[in-house]
């Protein structure tokens, strides 16, 4: 309903610009003396409308206020000095150009709105989707609700159950040195080096795609954690000697933390992740 009223809105403003915009033509054209005048005010008209098109409602008015400040200057030196009479045509500018700015500001209104929904829509899809479309990877949504299923498994059943977080070592900095494009090969081939390295029990999260981040939960224990620390390691360099220096042209390193889960002390999903990232500052 709001949708259809906006859009009617924007349909009328379409067409008042038009009717406007025809009787500038035929105001234009029964005043040949001050042709050449009223050419340059209405290119003047349609470049503050363009600007409200770019930019806000405020700023074309504020413009506007300029243009009447500067014409009436014009009026008044021309009145001063010529003795001109102040006419018809005078006031016809002064009450057409804000209004040409008005409405083109009311015809873009249901776009912009349009958009800004769009906007939201788009975020809101980011947000509940559980899966990374490029690594087919659950992300840091799944990681919340999985985390409370498996946390329960390590409770229950007095299974061991370690978090891992593996990040890109400079990952900033590298972001700088390779194409975009091969950004997204590099967090694939990241993400594949993890997959490998743990069993089919065990969960891959792609938790951070712009600090090329990830969380592994293993039902294992902190022994068991560095056993699969080690093997991340030993593939990347692996790949760092063989395959990544060539098309990345730099090496990748890992770092990684690992907290075993503790019900008394990790209260949820979160603080799991937290206490894990703490552990990257102690692996330099």
């Amino acid at each position: 309903m709001r949708r259809n009223r906006s859009n009617l809105i924007s349909d009328v403003a379409f067409l008042l610009f038009l009717v406007l915009i025809y009787i500038c033509i035929v105001f234009i054209a029964g005043a040949p003396d001050s042709y050449i005048q009223n050419i340059i005010i209405l290119n003047v008209a349609f470049l503050l409308a363009i600007v409200t098109y770019f930019t806000t409602v405020t700023a074309g008015l504020v413009l506007n206020l300029v243009f009447i400040f500067s014409y009436g200057f014009f009026i008044l030196y021309q009145t001063v000095s010529q003795g001109a009479t102040i006419g018809v045509n005078t006031y016809f500018w002064l009450l057409m150009t804000p209004l040409l700015t008005v409405v083109v500001w009311i015809f873009t209104l249901s776009g912009r709105q349009l958009q800004t929904e769009n906007e939201r829509l788009v975020k809101k899809t980011a947000n509940l989707a559980t899966v990374d479309e490029n690594t087919d990877l659950r992300n840091s949504f799944s990681f919340q609700k999985d985390a409370v299923l498996f946390t329960g498994i390590s409770t229950r059943y007095k299974i061991p159950l370690t978090l891992l977080v593996v990040k890109v070592k400079y990952w900033n900095e590298i972001r700088r040195l390779i194409p975009e494009e091969q950004l997204a090969e590099a967090i694939y081939d990241v993400s594949q080096i993890n997959q490998s390295s743990i069993r089919t029990n065990d969960a891959l999260y792609l938790l951070d795609k712009e600090d090329a981040t990830w969380g592994l939960l293993l039902f294992t224990d902190n022994d068991g954690a560095k056993i699969v620390i080690e093997r991340l390691k030993y593939k990347l360099q692996e790949l760092n000697d063989t395959e990544f220096s060539r098309k990345y042209k730099v090496s990748l390193g890992l770092k990684i933390g690992a907290v075993e889960y503790q019900a008394d002390t990790i209260e949820n999903p979160f603080d799991f992740i937290v206490q894990a990232k703490k552990q990257l500052e102690y692996d330099v």
